[in-house]
């Protein structure tokens, strides 16, 4: 079924992308907080008066669920996530005594989230560009895989032979000084 996008031009899209990126941003400005994340985590700073003492704070987080607020008033924070977290690799920190930072680590590490509780303005998660990540970071088969297609793309765009060519010409060199009673010189291997 197609959707209302595909009829629209490319300057009508970008001209709706960039309305919603504004709507988004102003409906995430109006939370209590600030949130970012990663693939792994997510990373909410809830501001609190300045001068707050840790023993002031009430901080309940669960699987499902997070509540943040300060003692004998009301939650600034209170609702259900919008998916589960590992309890006991998540916490908290009272910065400065005026801004808690909650660090909750993500169950599914392979999903953005929409929003922090359900209950919240969701962001287009289609729209999220990872970091980039280093070689370092790969394991040794995928930065194998990784540099070889730098490679490849480097010697293409300087006209030179990629990895796979320079293999099937070198084991063409082989075969013909094994067999010089062959004329390969025509042979079109690549």
């Amino acid at each position: 079924m197609a959707s209302v996008e595909d009829d629209l031009t490319k300057e009508q899209r970008q001209a709706k992308d960039d309305a919603d990126r504004e709507r988004e941003a102003v409906e995430q400005a109006a939370l209590p907080y600030q949130w970012r994340q990663e693939l792994g985590e997510v990373e909410i700073n809830i501001p609190v008066p300045p001068g707050t003492r840790g023993k002031n704070l009430v901080v309940t987080i669960q699987k499902k669920r997070l509540v943040i607020g300060l003692k004998g008033q009301e939650p600034i924070l209170d609702g259900e996530l919008c998916k589960e977290i590992k309890v006991e690799e998540s916490n908290w920190t009272l910065q400065d005594q005026k801004t808690v930072l909650v660090t909750l680590e993500k169950l599914n590490k392979q999903t953005w989230w929409e929003n922090v509780l359900t209950h919240h303005p969701k962001i287009d998660t289609s729209k999220i560009e990872p970091p980039n990540s280093k070689l370092s970071d790969l394991d040794s088969e995928t930065r194998g895989i990784v540099e070889k297609m730098m490679f490849d793309n480097q010697q293409k765009q300087m006209g030179k032979p990629t990895s796979d060519e320079i293999k099937k010409a070198e084991v063409l060199r082989k075969f013909q000084a094994q067999h010089p009673e062959l004329d390969l010189s025509s042979a079109n291997i690549m």
